[in-house]
């Protein structure tokens, strides 16, 4: 039974460092997509990045709460839901926007500013939508969500200066950067089954599925109807943004923040949302093609109408002309 255990504790701090390993590989490879001019740019027109904020911490949070409730979900289930609702915005987002043709700088200003602002409004929407649920009004532990939260803020400097003085090397650190992700994300994932093997079946209930497809599915709409209301353009960034969370900073409050016999096997929930989340927004990228393929097509087809028509009375002209010097 001993050894038992301390095989159960190795593989928990195995899977510990291996979480905030990808959580600084991940803010690092983003800080070195930022550039500092661009990013004065565009905080001297905020209307963008204010929007995307309000988004972010306004639809993805209540979209969470209001879920769990409906679904009358456990606390551990819904505090998961929770941190994962209130998370800032992910990389994945820019790699969404870029296959959407959207506006890169703005989403890649979107992810920075929700990052640090989530220092401060990930704790406080949690102590707020934590009150409507029973046993958790007191059971979130806020400072080491805190600490987790300002452990994204050093990578992403350290890229951003690294995109600075040594912009040369950003692409590499950015290419090695995905690789280690990769395999890391690998690694956790055969350890976590191998930790909670016998439990692992819980996370595949159908509440739990239901609310990691809908989460981003209903982000990215509403995100979309947002941005058309306020008029901001173009309304694919803000829509990807706000439905694409930061999975990475999700998987390491759950498995650092919590005990392992508290959370269980929910801290795999962040996979399951990134899984669906990553098929939803390819659906709607391929959607967005295939409707610029086809606008395309239509547009090509009435300029060759519009090329006939000119051509046609020309033709007349000269018909009658000849015929009438005949």
């Amino acid at each position: 039974q001993g050894l038992v255990l301390n095989i159960s504790y190795t593989l928990n701090q195995t899977l510990n460092i291996f979480s905030i390993v990808i959580l600084f590989i991940t803010m690092i490879s983003l800080g070195c997509t930022m550039e500092i001019s661009k990013i004065k740019a565009h905080l001297f027109k905020p209307k963008g990045v204010t929007i995307a904020l309000l988004a972010q911490f306004g639809i993805m949070p209540l979209t969470a709460f209001c879920l769990a409730k409906i679904l009358q979900m456990g606390p551990v289930q819904a505090v998961t839901v929770l941190i994962c609702g209130c998370c800032p915005g992910g990389t994945l987002s820019n790699i969404f926007s870029l296959a959407m043709e959207g506006d890169m700088n703005l989403s890649i200003l979107m992810t920075t500013c929700s990052s640090v602002a989530a220092l401060g409004m990930m704790p406080l929407l949690l102590y707020i939508f934590c009150q409507g649920f029973s046993g958790l009004e007191n059971a979130v532990p806020y400072g080491n969500i805190t600490k987790s939260l300002v452990l994204t803020l050093v990578p992403c400097a350290i890229g951003i200066l690294i995109n600075h003085y040594k912009p040369n090397y950003s692409p590499i650190v950015k290419k090695v950067g995905l690789s280690i992700f990769i395999i890391s994300t690998f690694i956790v994932s055969v350890l976590a089954a191998m930790a909670f093997k016998d439990l692992i079946w819980m996370i595949f209930m159908p509440d739990v599925l239901l609310v990691a497809a809908l989460m981003p599915l209903i982000g990215f709409m509403l995100g979309y109807v947002m941005s058309v209301i306020c008029r901001l353009s173009p309304n694919r960034t803000i829509s990807m943004e706000t439905g694409c969370q930061n999975i990475q900073l999700c998987t390491v409050i759950l498995k650092v923040a919590f005990p392992p016999q508290v959370i269980g096997p929910m801290f795999l929930f962040p996979l399951i949302y990134i899984t669906l989340q990553s098929v939803e927004a390819l659906l709607f990228a391929l959607c967005f093609r295939c409707y610029q393929k086809f606008k395309a097509t239509v547009e090509g087809k009435g300029h060759s109408c519009l090329c006939l028509c000119k051509v046609r009375p020309c033709g007349g002209i000269a018909l009658y002309t000849s015929i009438g010097l005949f």
